[in-house]
């Protein structure tokens, strides 16, 4: 028996609650893993507190991030004792997920952990730090330097946010963070941020084109906020996005498309191919430095999660939450 947390249905509310369950319960899957860490991202809080429909079926184990040890085998892949991660997938929204002690995959969807971070920091960065790298490569990849100019970065207190800004700023970047929290300014500093700038200057409706600022973007946020973000961008700027906390609408103009010649690119961390995932984790595992950790995360248990799930729903929890499965 080990323990997990389980969300049931009743009545369309979801019900969470930590469980003891047995390896017999677990979904089909050529690889068992004795999970270490896992983490809480906003797929999660949606899932945990039912404010969104992210599960497919009930009933599920939550958790779509997790690091742990092969402890059993049927791929050539992976042999017993392997450290592995794995983000996406479908995983706690089809198949169960990270929040258990155990949890049972298919081999495709999982990657050896670098020899270069901890399993403790693997779940510090997550999907959240994940996705942060695929944005700042797909600056890269499109001619982005630290000389083009500077960088924004939208929804910056939250864990894609938090990962972005000490990753740019390590790169070289002069980096501009939009924040609803400006008392976190002294945070978002910490991390590498040049400026903070109140995120009702671009939450709002904008013209279609204004005063040239971006040499590149990180959007987390959606709707008003990223229409504005690609209206103020450089001629030949480049824009990443990656999250909707403020809607998934995009009422935008083709002008800074059409006469600035800006790209928007968009970032999937769910499906994204091996290799891709491959690359994203060695960058991270050459970028950050064990003190980063401390900054942008904290630890709870298995005990602590659902509420602080609420609390992330709510906008108070900062960075990224570990989640020690074995405290």
């Amino acid at each position: 028996m080990f323990k997990g947390l389980l969300i049931t249905q009743e009545d369309k509310k979801n019900l969470a609650s930590v469980v003891e369950l047995n390896e017999d319960q677990l979904p089909e899957g050529d690889v068992l893993v004795d999970v270490h860490y896992s983490t809480i991202n906003y797929k999660d809080g949606m899932a945990i507190t039912g404010k969104g429909p992210i599960i497919r079926s009930f009933p599920m184990v939550p958790g779509i991030d997790l690091v742990g040890q092969v402890m059993k085998s049927d791929s050539p892949r992976f042999s017993k004792g392997d450290f592995v991660i794995l983000n996406g997938f479908g995983v706690g929204e089809k198949h169960w997920g990270g929040l258990s002690e155990r949890a049972r995959l298919k081999s495709d969807w999982l990657i050896p952990l670098p020899k270069t971070i901890e399993a403790k920091h693997a779940m510090a960065i997550g999907t959240a730090g994940y996705t942060a790298m695929l944005s700042v490569l797909a600056l890269e990849k499109q001619g982005v330097t630290p000389e083009s100019g500077e960088v924004l970065v939208t929804g910056a207190n939250g864990g894609v946010g938090s990962f972005a800004i000490r990753l740019l700023s390590r790169l070289g970047y002069k980096v501009v963070a939009s924040t609803g929290r400006m008392a976190e300014s002294d945070y978002l500093r910490s991390l590498g941020a040049n400026e903070i700038i109140d995120r009702d200057y671009l939450s709002e409706l904008g013209k279609p084109l204004q005063k040239e600022r971006w040499a590149g973007a990180i959007d987390c946020v959606g709707s008003h906020t990223l229409v504005n973000v690609c209206a103020s961008t450089q001629y030949g700027g480049v824009v990443t996005a990656c999250g909707l906390a403020q809607g998934m609408d995009f009422p935008a103009s083709v002008a800074p498309f059409i006469l600035r010649g800006i790209k928007l690119i968009g970032i999937d961390s769910v499906m994204r191919p091996l290799e891709d995932r491959i690359e994203a984790w060695e960058r991270l595992g050459e970028l950050l430095k064990p003190e980063d950790f401390a900054t942008i995360s904290h630890e709870i248990t298995l005990d602590d999660v659902i509420e602080t799930a609420h609390a992330l729903m709510n906008g108070t929890v900062r960075g990224r939450v570990v989640v020690n499965m074995k405290p």
